[in-house]
């Protein structure tokens, strides 16, 4: 897991334009959702062309975030990316240009509806009451990924956090876009991974500075956490 601590000179910015460095602790669970972004087994297999390995170790935090959130009341997402001839279409300098003819038929491969590589990792809690959401694109929310943004709406849900992988990718992009459409978004940096410290921590300082809450596993549990529990606790 990616060691991650916001830099001082990150939070003195963010307070000096809002006040304080956490705003969407005020959105109650039932308005809020868990997006769970990419924890497919593409990006998880050992060996696969895609494979994140820090993102095998941030499963223990994400189910226990989607633990909290969904005794609170609240709704578990989980996001798969899926190739489809439709986003080739739409999209076809992504495919085409950004990548070379051999990632582009093994990723086409890999992340078909069906194919074992698109299939969400084994280890993460997936409930019957969640919600699985495909997408087509980085971004769950941008016109044309599919319906995580119309699903959303329909449940009453004001605010998102974000986790999954890549935190610089699709997890960033889908959490700047929830944000320029009014979702209260945080990212929770220990639910997040990418394949190096560097640029995780670059991602999450530029989204704190410009979009929206960064907090941790544990304050997001604490948070939805009954006062029985906090009391044992």
């Amino acid at each position: 897991m990616h060691p991650f601590t916001m830099p001082d000179w990150a939070t003195r910015r963010v307070v000096g334009r809002q006040g304080r460095s956490v705003v969407h602790d005020d959105v109650p669970a039932s308005a809020t959702a868990f997006v769970v972004v990419d924890m497919q087994r593409y990006f998880l297999d050992p060996g696969s062309q895609a494979e994140t390995p820090p993102a095998r170790a941030i499963v223990p935090n994400v189910n226990r975030v989607a633990a909290a959130l969904r005794e609170a009341g609240g709704l578990v997402v989980w996001i798969r990316t899926l190739f489809t001839p439709e986003a080739l279409e739409t999209i076809p300098h992504f495919h085409r240009i950004l990548m070379q003819p051999k990632m582009f038929e093994a990723r086409c491969a890999a992340l078909a509806e069906d194919a074992a590589g698109s299939q969400l990792w084994p280890g993460l809690d997936v409930r019957d009451e969640d919600l699985v959401v495909r997408k087509t694109r980085y971004s769950g929310m941008i016109q044309g990924a599919g319906d995580l943004d119309a699903t959303l709406r329909s449940r009453g849900i004001e605010a998102i956090l974000v986790g999954g992988t890549m935190t610089n990718a699709c997890c960033e992009s889908t959490a700047r876009d929830a944000m320029m459409l009014n979702y209260r978004t945080t990212m929770i940096h220990d639910c997040n991974a990418s394949l190096c410290d560097e640029e995780h921590a670059a991602a999450l300082i530029n989204f704190h500075l410009f979009f929206g809450d960064v907090v941790g596993t544990d304050e997001i549990v604490r948070r939805y956490a009954s006062p029985q529990r906090v009391a044992a606790e």
